[in-house]
């Protein structure tokens, strides 16, 4: 079952085409990577998911119900993390999760708990003392406090540490483990990878590729570092070998995956002493996706 479904959005302002047919789904207990550079589309794309801009274009369903017209319905089924979070700056951060809580009508204090010693927030602090990665605590608790079916979350770990992303992730898996959809919008491929099931590539306002890591990585190459008892001829001929140099430690090459099998036939004929390999990671597929196509003036003003 979809619990989103985006298909043909397009979004323009004024003559500026934000968005051109963009098309993905995200499903039941799904974790899907929305992945893009700073100004590729992605804020705005959530935008209309949660009803706050109209789409030019296309359809958009969350839950079966119209993103625009049926936004007060939806809403009470999702939550929401922004990567730039403003706070009321005279409240405290617990006051401002408790008044999240409470505009949802829930009654989630033993997971508020629990998720500000994670966190290792102070709650009792004014907004307006607090760093960038506090402020971005507070909207990650209120969240995750929630009882909602699907998570969107926008650049969600900007401004924590490497520590707090960690706790980050684990709480995201915990969501998937309930069967909780979650839609995770990052330009930072590491947590991507680790996280989700399948991903959405987007590039100046369209999805260039979707699909789970394993279907993507038959687009990338994998990294070989070989040490052999004889020197290997023609390797920069055999099909599928791509920038070779020598280092003290024997030849580096990349290879891609779909030539793997036929490059290790060849090289093994010259006795191969040591062989270590990288496996292909989504920050290669990604690149090269971008590599010589980034244009001025793409996205939607300046935002992901």
């Amino acid at each position: 079952m979809d619990i989103l479904q985006v298909k043909n959005l397009t979004k323009k302002f004024g003559s500026f085409k934000a968005l051109h047919d963009v098309n993905f789904n995200v499903k039941k207990g799904e974790i899907f990577g929305f992945i893009g550079p700073n100004g590729a589309g992605k804020s705005t794309t959530i935008r209309v998911l949660l009803g706050v801009l109209k789409a030019t274009e296309g359809e958009v369903k969350l839950f079966e119900k119209d993103a625009w017209k049926d936004a007060v319905e939806i809403h009470k089924r999702i939550a929401y993390v922004p990567g730039d979070v403003n706070l009321w700056p005279n409240l405290t951060g617990g006051e401002i999760i408790d008044l999240f809580i409470k505009l949802r009508g829930g009654n989630s204090a033993n997971k508020r708990e629990e998720l500000v010693k994670r966190f290792d927030l102070d709650p009792s602090k004014k907004s307006r003392t607090y760093s960038k990665g506090n402020r971005q605590k507070v909207a990650l608790i209120a969240a995750l406090s929630s009882e909602a079916d699907f998570y969107i979350l926008d650049e969600p770990t900007s401004g924590l540490d490497p520590l707090m992303e960690r706790i980050f992730q684990e709480c995201v898996l915990e969501l998937k483990a309930q069967g909780k959809s979650v839609l995770l919008s990052s330009h930072i491929l590491s947590e991507v990878e680790k996280l989700c099931d399948r991903v959405g590539i987007i590039r100046e306002g369209q999805i260039i590729e979707t699909g789970s890591l394993k279907e993507l990585r038959h687009l990338t190459r994998t990294q070989i570092l070989l040490e052999t008892k004889e020197p290997v001829p023609e390797l920069n001929k055999q099909k599928g070998v791509h920038d070779i140099s020598s280092t003290d430690q024997g030849i580096t090459f990349q290879v891609d995956t779909e030539e793997m099998d036929s490059v290790m036939r060849y090289i093994t004929q010259f006795g191969i002493v040591k062989l270590e390999s990288a496996p292909p990671a989504l920050e290669d597929l990604f690149m090269r996706h971008y590599e010589g196509t980034k244009k001025s003036g793409s996205g939607a003003g300046g935002e992901g």
